[in-house]
């Protein structure tokens, strides 16, 4: 993976121009009517305080009452367009900001699910679902603020310092003179407010992280009375985020404090100065008046201006963690062309894999042959590489060197959606999603048919089992299959197989952790899963795998010996001596298996025909 641009090398430019083209610009003709709204809403500002001069000097001084219904009209003007243009800007701005924040979600999602598995081996699911979620939340709920201060908060300021500039400049210079003694700790502040909103959103993460965390072994946590512990380390990390938010929530407000502080100097110089021209007769009152309330409404708008600096750190801090994500590539990528699929099961070649995870090694020279149509059995101790050979046939990880072909074709060579169309897997440990079953099986083939769809459920003998369920094959599977037996997720990750209908099939240890009668269902599913298909076997107890067509021996990633099973105890080795280890006298007993189908049977010596998987995965009690 490419390592992510750092927030430190971000400028604000860059980052509202990523979210001005990728998110925002498709909603422009919206966003031009939003601000048309705004405009129009900053605009009534100007026109309130300016109609003060004509109230106070032509009606209340000059007692024209004619005029006073003129006024009222305009005034009541003002207000209704203040009305209507709010509804509809705001209106707007929410189905943007919430339709933005969608499509960032559900691109982060697709970005998110396209990286290396090792990607996901270093980020929790707690930490991405945060950034998915919380990040793009923080996003969403502070860049509507800002919209709004840039659009209507910004024509308010200018269209009300229009009107007292009108009245009088001086006036007007005097008001501001305090502007450029909160410049520079207003810059302080917004960096103060980054680095503290940052800090929260990875606190936040890693508060989801302990939720999934605790949520996920809520088994373990009872069973060893950890609740009091978890709660603890819960509550530190909440204590800390209330310290982080609190001092992002002070710097934040420090800003629109310093323009009251400036307000206030102001308008005491203003006081000061206009009220001697006013009582001499060089101004009006309706002059101080309107001029006094264009200042007193600018200030509102212009505390929400200066407070746009501290929700834009807050907005670029998630902004910053969302690029941080999107910046990080995938090392594994399709080729531009994809090679032709093979259109039978095909053969499959390990060729010198050389592979390891930093200064780990794990797999060391490995080299074997998984025959067409056939099985092939890998054993050996845990940490000999044995999983990682299915991670790198899928592609899941690549080798620094070495080659894996399906036939003659080199698997790189084929798109990673292609590949892993060729592949089918079933493991000890079926991984179900919390939906229904159906769903389950179907895993996005929307336009199954229906009648293979039938077959497949007695194939796998799910059928069995779903008129004990509420409602059948649309019951929910619940989170991770918890609904379900054992046996049953393991039928239903057979459907799935069967269902998929491809020509290589990965098994790991798929039986091991049933029960008899389970097992002896599960048996007959792999026996019609296993038909005409080039299957690999990952087998810890060795006597479910003496029936296999080949049997490759690894220890420390490397393939130490290959053959059948009577072959390699004859020869001896390691394959012999975990044989021995396994069975005190060295003797196996096999019971006999029910009769398999012609297409799965094997050739036997004479009498002997059994189901070469019921052997594969058959519990065999010891001799």
């Amino acid at each position: 993976m490419t390592n992510p641009i750092r927030s430190s090398e971000r400028s604000s430019k860059m980052m509202l121009g990523w979210l001005w083209r990728n998110y925002l610009r498709r909603h422009w003709p919206w966003l031009i009517v939003a601000v048309a709204m705004m405009t129009l809403e900053g605009a009534t500002f100007g026109a309130l305080s300016y109609m003060m001069k004509p109230m106070f000097d032509t009606i209340f001084i000059g007692g024209r009452t004619e005029v006073m219904w003129i006024v009222g009209a305009i005034l009541f003007g003002v207000f209704a367009t203040r009305a209507v243009t709010s509804v509809i800007q705001k209106t707007i701005l929410k189905r943007i900001a919430e339709q933005s924040s969608a499509d960032i979600r559900t691109d982060l999602l697709r970005h998110l699910m396209h990286l290396d598995t090792a990607f996901h081996q270093y980020h929790s699911p707690g930490t991405l679902i945060e950034r998915v979620q919380g990040d793009v939340q923080e996003l969403g709920r502070v860049w509507t603020g800002l919209i709004l201060g840039l659009g209507r908060d910004l024509i308010a300021v200018v269209t009300l310092f229009s009107v007292a500039l009108f009245i009088d400049w001086v006036w007007t210079l005097i008001a501001l003179m305090g502007i450029p003694l909160i410049i520079l700790p207003s810059l302080l502040i917004q960096s103060f407010v980054r680095r503290k909103a940052r800090k929260a959103r990875e606190v936040a993460a890693q508060m989801s992280t302990r939720l999934d965390e605790v949520f996920h072994g809520i088994n373990p946590i009872k069973l060893n009375s950890l609740e009091d512990y978890q709660a603890s380390r819960y509550d530190a990390l909440t204590k800390s985020r209330v310290r982080t938010e609190t001092e992002a929530a002070f710097g934040q407000a420090l800003i629109p404090s310093f323009v009251d502080l400036m307000a206030g100097v102001g308008f005491v110089a203003v006081l000061v100065y206009g009220g001697g021209q006013i009582i001499d007769g060089d101004k009006t009152v309706g002059d101080f008046m309107a001029f006094f309330t264009a200042m007193a409404i600018a200030f509102d708008p212009l505390r929400r201006l200066g407070n746009l600096s501290g929700l834009w750190q807050q907005a670029a801090a998630a902004i910053d963690r969302l690029l941080d994500l999107f910046d990080t590539q995938p090392t594994l990528i399709s080729p531009t062309t994809s090679a032709p699929l093979p259109d039978k099961a095909p053969s499959v070649h390990f060729k010198d894999l050389h592979l390891h995870y930093d200064d780990l090694p794990v797999l060391n020279g490995t080299s074997f042959t998984a025959e067409a149509g056939k099985t092939t059995a890998l054993v050996g101790a845990s940490g000999a590489g044995k999983s990682t050979l299915f991670n790198v046939l899928s592609r899941l990880v690549d080798p620094q060197s070495g080659t894996v072909q399906v036939n003659e074709t080199n698997i790189a060579d084929f798109a990673l959606s292609d590949l892993r169309s060729l592949i089918s897997t079933v493991s000890q440990d079926a991984a179900l999603f919390d939906e229904t079953l159906r769903d389950n099986i179907l895993l996005g083939q929307l336009n199954a048919d229906e009648d293979k769809l039938q077959q497949t459920l007695k194939d796998a003998h799910v059928a069995d089992f779903l008129e004990k369920l509420p409602n059948g094959l649309d019951s929910s599977a619940g989170p991770r299959g918890s609904n379900l037996s054992g046996g049953q997720r393991q039928r239903v990750a057979i459907a799935r197989a069967l269902l998929r209908d491809t020509p290589v099939l990965l098994l790991d240890e798929a039986t091991s952790a049933l029960d008899t009668k389970s097992e002896a269902i599960v048996q007959g599913a792999l026996d019609r899963l296993a038909q005409g298909r080039t299957t690999l076997v990952i087998a810890h107890r060795l006597s479910t795998i003496q029936n296999a067509h080949k049997i490759v021996v690894m220890d420390k990633g490397a393939v130490v010996d290959q053959g059948t099973h009577d072959e390699l105890l004859a020869r001896g080795g390691l394959y012999a001596d975990l044989y021995r280890l396994q069975f005190r006298d060295g003797k196996q007993v096999i019971d006999a298996a029910p009769k398999a189908s012609t297409a799965t049977k094997m050739a036997k010596p004479a009498g002997e025909k059994i189901s070469w998987l019921s052997r594969l995965f058959r519990r065999t009690p010891r001799a």
